[in-house]
């Protein structure tokens, strides 16, 4: 790769980790910026779990306090999370790159539309309403969901904070801030093990995952020195757009 290529993937990393800060979706910003100069698929979605696993550690320290409190939970779900998250990056590989390039328009689609509609269903599963008549559930029933949604996230991984909030709002009896806190745990649990099943699959490309690493990480803290000068909801929707229009693409591209 060249040094032009370099640039445009730090600069995709950059933003990716101020729009993970503010709104989320930057896998949808730092995928088909690797894509685009060159990288294969399979390599691209490997080095991009490897690159961002810093920031998912940072945004569960950052929600450490909430975590308090709910060790018989983390016992529960983290296990599911971490198998579902190897599991996924077993089938990536599996998959190769000729399947997995053919499911990249639908996985970003897909993601994108989940962004979109990720205040909504915050909304609907978190009503005051709904959260009134939901009846103490145990943290067993949320383990297959939450493997289930894992996987996806080792396979791909865009998108999947909006479905594990979905799935314990739906389970477990709690407020938005603590299962919130948990999400992060999963999503950071999954992203671990596909993230270390990868390091040895020599399919990363280090010199790419190290840049944008440290992208991320300035990205990250951008994000934190905006916070509050810009509107996270625009920010998703101009995400939501991209991820849209970069499906398309791949759709036409084949």
């Amino acid at each position: 790769m060249e040094w032009t290529g370099y640039l445009w993937i730090a600069l995709a990393a950059v933003a990716a980790g101020a729009i993970n800060a503010l709104a989320g979706g930057g896998t949808l910003i730092t995928f088909p910026a690797l894509t685009a100069v060159g990288v294969p698929a399979v390599v691209a979605n490997v080095t991009n779990t490897v690159a961002l696993l810093p920031g998912y550690l940072g945004g569960t320290w950052a929600q450490w306090e909430d975590l308090q409190g709910q060790s018989r939970r983390t016992r529960a779900l983290l296990p599911a999370a971490l198998i579902g998250g190897l599991l996924g990056g077993f089938l990536l590989l599996l998959s190769g790159e000729r399947l997995f390039r053919a499911l990249v328009p639908y996985l970003i689609l897909f993601a994108s539309l989940l962004l979109a509609v990720q205040d909504e269903i915050r909304k609907r599963v978190f009503s005051p309403a709904r959260m009134e008549r939901h009846a103490r559930a145990p943290e067993a029933l949320a383990v297959i969901p939450v493997l289930l949604a894992s996987v996806y996230g080792g396979y791909f991984g865009a998108g999947l904070s909006v479905i594990v909030l979905a799935v314990l709002g739906l389970v477990l009896e709690d407020s938005l801030t603590r299962l919130n806190a948990l999400k992060q745990g999963v999503a950071f649990a999954t992203n671990l093990a596909a993230a270390l099943f990868f390091v040895f699959s020599g399919k990363v490309l280090w010199s790419a995952a190290l840049v944008m690493a440290v992208g991320a990480l300035l990205g990250g803290v951008l994000g934190g020195k905006l916070a509050g000068r810009v509107k996270p909801i625009v920010l998703r929707w101009l995400v939501v757009s991209i991820g849209i229009v970069v499906s398309i693409l791949y759709f036409i591209r084949g």
